[in-house]
């Protein structure tokens, strides 16, 4: 799992950017998160009922929260300088 895709799918949401969205959902390797990502612009694209845009952009962004839980952080490694 790639923490940056999570992050991105949270940056291109809140700017509203959804030609981004879009590109990430082809992109990421992670097909639920693909999944989450086509069922909420779908429904974004082609719904005229608030409500199931509003359920799908939540279950997009539980799943990322969920997701992100679930990886854990490792910073890179410092090189060290011998001088």
């Amino acid at each position: 799992m790639n923490r940056v895709d999570y992050d991105r799918a949270l940056y291109y949401t809140h700017r509203s950017e959804w030609d981004n969205l879009l590109i990430l959902m082809v992109r990421t390797q992670d097909d639920v998160l693909s999944k989450r990502i086509e069922h909420f612009l779908h429904a974004y694209n082609f719904s005229d009922d608030y409500a199931v845009i509003e359920r799908k952009l939540y279950n997009l962004l539980r799943y990322v929260d969920y997701a992100n839980s679930l990886t854990t952080f490792q910073p890179m490694e410092e090189e060290v300088v011998l001088h």
